[in-house]
């Protein structure tokens, strides 16, 4: 563990802006989505009436249960797309909405650790030992941000 290390999980925390659950609608696909997690766990799913069933969800929690019930038909590829759907939706969260940009560029160098026993795939598994996919994700397009900020102060 680095000790310039920055854990987030909790949308009330400082940094729970980079939650998922977040009250942060993204414009992707040509729908609104309540949360980032509305419009991940709605890709799990070919069909646009689950995909509007997520969408519709009341809460982030809600999309949630319904991308994770097994008794829906989860796409063949998804293992192999989730990491893309995850960037794709974080990526539009950052572009639209200019407080969690500033938040994220603010976390300097530090290591961004979604610390959760919840998740050991997209957190660190609440001991560290968990892969932090999240994290990297944040950490990847802060570096984007990063550069093309330098890019465009050098333009």
């Amino acid at each position: 563990m680095t000790a310039n290390a920055i854990r987030f999980y909790r949308v009330e925390d400082h940094y729970g802006c980079f939650s998922n659950f977040s009250a942060h609608p993204i414009a992707l696909d040509g729908h609104t989505w309540p949360t980032s997690e509305h419009y991940f766990q709605a890709q799990k799913f070919r069909e646009p009436e689950l995909q509007a069933r997520v969408r519709a969800a009341a809460t982030p929690g809600t999309a949630a249960r319904i991308g994770r019930s097994r008794q829906l038909p989860l796409r063949k590829d998804w293992e192999s797309i989730k990491d893309d759907v995850m960037r794709r939706a974080v990526r539009a969260k950052l572009q639209q909405h200019a407080d969690v940009r500033a938040t994220l560029l603010e976390t300097g160098d530090a290591t961004l650790i979604e610390h959760t026993r919840n998740d050991s795939y997209w957190g660190d598994g609440g001991d560290g030992s968990g892969k932090n996919m999240l994290g990297k994700i944040l950490m990847e397009l802060r570096a984007e941000l990063l550069m093309e900020q330098q890019t465009e102060l050098r333009a």
